[in-house]
């Protein structure tokens, strides 16, 4: 889909980082898995919302928002792979 820019420049819409995408289903996806591949997913959810954040620096790329969101889902993913290992 294209826009048309105020000053009439032509631009495609934004659209979602893959990594953006990747780092939300590796975030989920962890809390499913026993404690080394959900550690494992959850360590590349955080590198892949770190790169999907930093993607979303530019105008024409989408997916900040999910990409913090993943970071977070990651960090909350290793507590839970740490708690799943000690129990």
């Amino acid at each position: 889909m294209a826009y048309t820019h105020p000053l009439g420049e032509h631009r495609a819409a934004p659209a979602f980082s893959i990594p953006s995408i990747l780092a939300l289903v590796c975030a989920i996806a962890s809390f499913f898995f026993g404690a080394g591949l959900g550690m494992l997913l959850a360590v590349a959810a955080i590198v892949l919302g770190a790169i999907g954040l930093l993607a979303s620096f530019s105008p024409t790329v989408r997916g900040g928002v999910t990409s913090a969101v993943s970071i977070v889902a990651g960090a909350i993913g290793i507590i839970a792979a740490l708690i799943k290992l000690i129990v």
